[in-house]
């Protein structure tokens, strides 16, 4: 049992979505050390009570649960397997969690290199963007086994709400790509909803408050689009990032023999947007291109 008296949690990655993650482990009172690359990032949880420390190997070796949440599959892959890297610095018997969108390959690759040294490995990525990192309403898409998944779902369940285990190693990322291919041509359809509705001379708002609650609801609808409307382009999501995420997943379905004309058009559209110069935005800034 991981008991808030015997568990200390290493938390890596504090940007727009891990701050507020590590920050509701701290607030539920776990002793909580954090490591990330610009430290003045992490500055609001150290005043809150987190620890620093120095650098990834020393987190590792004082932390009995870790939590990763990084930008690219080359970072978690750096940052687990490395020779600073987690694998190499950590105790028997340590949790490794991560919860980067990174691909369902390098997640089995962590978990088989993990099982070698006693290291118990869940994939883990999250849905929700900063709204549900704030709110600790995260959707959590677990990979790895039942009973390492059972042992840290209480602590997975201080930043989320729907947390469900999907199978082996590599699950969670799969899901994940699910989920973004499902979002990637639905933030097409609202960027292009409230273009029409602008042209066509109606207030975006009033038409939000019709279609946001019928059949064309969606989270995207519900928490972009006012976005969008109030040019408001800050990054809950970053495109770059979007981008990324499709491009494992056009990866994927190629190797499954798979055609996904939906998702190849998106990313084709975010390659746009990025090359203006929007990489930094949120993803509802698509809505540029109208």
């Amino acid at each position: 049992m991981l008991s808030k008296e015997n568990t200390e949690i290493g938390f890596i990655g504090t940007g727009v979505m891990g701050n507020s993650m590590a920050g509701h482990l701290v607030d539920a009172g776990y002793k909580v050390a954090l490591y990330t690359r610009t430290k003045a990032k992490a500055q609001d949880l150290l005043e809150k009570g987190a620890m620093w420390r120095d650098s990834v190997e020393e987190l590792a070796q004082k932390a009995n649960v870790i939590f990763t949440m990084v930008g690219y599959p080359h970072d978690v892959e750096e940052v687990y397997l490395g020779d600073n890297g987690i694998l190499s610095h950590v105790k028997p018997g340590t949790y490794v969690i991560d919860m980067t969108t990174s691909t369902p390959t390098l997640a089995k690759k962590i978990y088989e290199e993990g099982k070698k040294k006693n290291i118990f490995s869940l994939d883990a990525p999250v849905s929700g963007g900063d709204i549900g990192a704030q709110k600790a309403q995260l959707t959590i898409m677990v990979g790895g086994d039942e009973q390492v998944f059972t042992t840290c779902k209480p602590i997975l369940e201080i930043m989320g709400k729907n947390i469900i285990l999907q199978g082996e190693a590599g699950a969670g990322q799969h899901t994940k790509m699910c989920n973004q291919i499902a979002i990637a041509t639905n933030m097409i359809g609202v960027c292009e909803a409230v273009a029409y509705a602008e042209k066509a001379g109606l207030n975006p708002s009033k038409v939000l408050e019709s279609i946001a609650f019928g059949a064309a609801g969606s989270w995207s609808l519900s928490n972009l689009a006012p976005r969008i409307i109030d040019d408001n382009f800050e990054p809950g999501f970053y495109v770059k990032h979007f981008i990324k995420d499709m491009g494992i997943a056009l990866n994927e379905a190629e190797a499954m023999g798979m055609q996904t004309p939906g998702l190849s058009l998106a990313k084709s559209m975010y390659d746009e947007l990025a090359k203006k110069g929007e990489g930094e935005s949120g993803t509802q800034a698509l809505y540029k291109l109208y």
